[in-house]
């Protein structure tokens, strides 16, 4: 099935002039300009609604082999094969001259100079101040950039739609809650930094940028189009790289199972085939190992099941707590089981807010999953030993290994206390499966919205997992 949003685009999302006749026409000038130089091929066909994508996309110097085009694609704009790519073929290359970031754009020095006062917990203030100044610039060097970009008031994030239609048709898989974060943390971004910075250089940024709304997108924008540039091995204890935003690398669209991966190098970023791609096919990059919740999170959009290989179901860990207390009957086995509870915490293999992750073929948190089932279901006086000995080593025997295909032969009481609690997490969605099978499988599907299918694909998807998981421990 094809993914595609209902998104225009617009030229200047924040400047005053009309839209270019032809946006992608003017991208291709403005590349040629700055040296990102497109193949003769690369034009613009057909029509259809934009989809964008985030982190590992992009196009500049390109072979002769691909185009940009609105036909043949999945959403919108996309990238083509025009002939077939071998793997290992360069695709197109991107100068690193062309990156719109903090240190590229027309106030790098002041941002640089002010770094210490715009230090936020996203990292992400100097790149999103570049853009308010760059977007209300008249002569702003990315003006042909931004003309490709989305209508930023039509993005299709959750955190824009309305807070009782995220939670209808999102409870249970984890997205309202990531979004109702997302919004205290920017509302407190912007009165703190973004704002008072913005006020103490009002020669730099004109009244019509200082809005909450218009900084709200933004930061939609740069969740789902940016770059991150990943650390060497010998940098791990680094700070991350700050985001970036590389014109024409958005083209691409998204799919798990992709073609293309994006490489770094000194000069340039470079777009490589990873397979075989046939002439007249698109080409996809990966916006990494992504479970569906975070695709409509982070971009607006879900992959249809059962597509996404990467897809994952969450199961909180305080549900598993909750599950071990409904089987204690005096206040002692209680007692006892926050006890072992605030053990585990000391071990980190716990928190409050934490989730054992799942997927589909594997448990991503295995070791978190199997200490807790352990430590939760051992006898007492197994527990107080352990404890002694602040948890021994790694000691795990093959019949306790939290693999998919393993947890049949799990100890029963390993085995009931995860059915209990996959029970329990299916009790958060205000729909079960069968609701969700009705509705994808007759006529109904096709009159849904956007949203709605959308957000019945992530339901699907994690329910899907969590009754295997059921299947399993029956």
């Amino acid at each position: 099935m094809a993914t595609q949003t209902k998104r225009r685009r617009v030229a200047g999302p924040v400047g005053g002039g009309d839209a270019a006749p032809d946006p992608v026409a003017g991208f291709l000038s403005w590349c040629r300009q700055v040296g990102l130089e497109l193949s003769p091929k690369v034009r613009r066909r057909g029509c259809g609604q934009a989809r964008w994508g985030r982190r590992p996309a992009l196009t500049c110097r390109s072979s002769a082999q691909v185009s940009v085009s609105r036909q043949g694609t999945v959403a919108g704009y996309g990238m083509v094969a025009r002939e077939s790519v071998q793997p290992g073929e360069l695709l197109f290359a991107v100068p690193r001259a062309a990156l719109l970031s903090q240190h590229t754009c027309s106030i790098g020095g002041l941002l640089e100079r002010e770094r210490g006062a715009l230090q936020s917990q996203s990292g992400w203030v100097p790149l999103l101040l570049a853009l308010l100044h760059e977007l209300q610039a008249p002569a702003s060097p990315w003006s042909p950039y931004f003309a490709l970009w989305p209508e930023l008031g039509r993005l299709e994030h959750p955190m824009f739609w309305p807070e009782e239609e995220r939670r209808r048709l999102l409870q249970g898989t984890g997205v309202p809650e990531a979004v109702e974060k997302d919004l205290a943390n920017i509302r407190s971004e912007y009165y703190s930094i973004v704002l008072p910075f913005m006020e103490a250089h009002p020669d730099l940024f004109s009244p019509r940028v200082r809005s909450l709304d218009l900084y709200r997108q933004l930061v939609a924008l740069v969740m789902a189009y940016s770059f991150q540039e990943p650390l060497e091995e010998e940098e791990d204890e680094k700070e991350p790289n700050s985001p970036l935003m590389v014109p024409a690398a958005d083209i691409l669209n998204h799919l798990a199972n992709h073609n293309a991966n994006l490489e770094y190098s000194p000069n340039c970023l470079r777009m490589v085939a990873t397979q075989l791609i046939p002439k007249g096919h698109e080409i996809f990059n990966t916006y990494g190992q992504m479970a569906n919740w975070q695709l409509i999170h982070m971009y607006g959009f879900a992959e249809p099941y059962p597509d996404n290989t990467d897809d994952t179901a969450d199961i909180q860990m305080v549900t598993v707590r909750e599950a071990a207390l409904q089987g204690t009957k005096v206040e002692a086995e209680r007692l006892l089981l926050y006890e072992r509870w605030d053990f585990l915490c000391k071990l980190e293999m716990v928190g409050e807010e934490g989730a054992f992750v799942i997927g589909r073929e594997e448990v991503l948190t295995e070791e978190e999953l199997t200490t807790t089932l352990k430590v939760l279901c051992m006898p007492a006086e197994e527990f107080r030993e352990f404890k002694d000995q602040d948890g021994w080593g790694d000691n795990k025997r093959e019949e306790d290994s939290l693999t998919i295909t393993n947890i049949p032969k799990l100890k029963a009481s390993w085995r009931q206390l995860l059915r209990d609690s996959v029970l329990l997490t299916l009790q958060t969605y205000a729909t079960d499966l069968k609701s969700e099978q009705d509705l994808l499988s007759n006529e109904v599907y096709t009159r849904l919205s956007w949203r709605e299918q959308q957000a019945l694909q992530v339901r699907y998807g994690q329910k899907m997992i969590l009754h295997q998981l059921l299947e399993l421990t029956s």
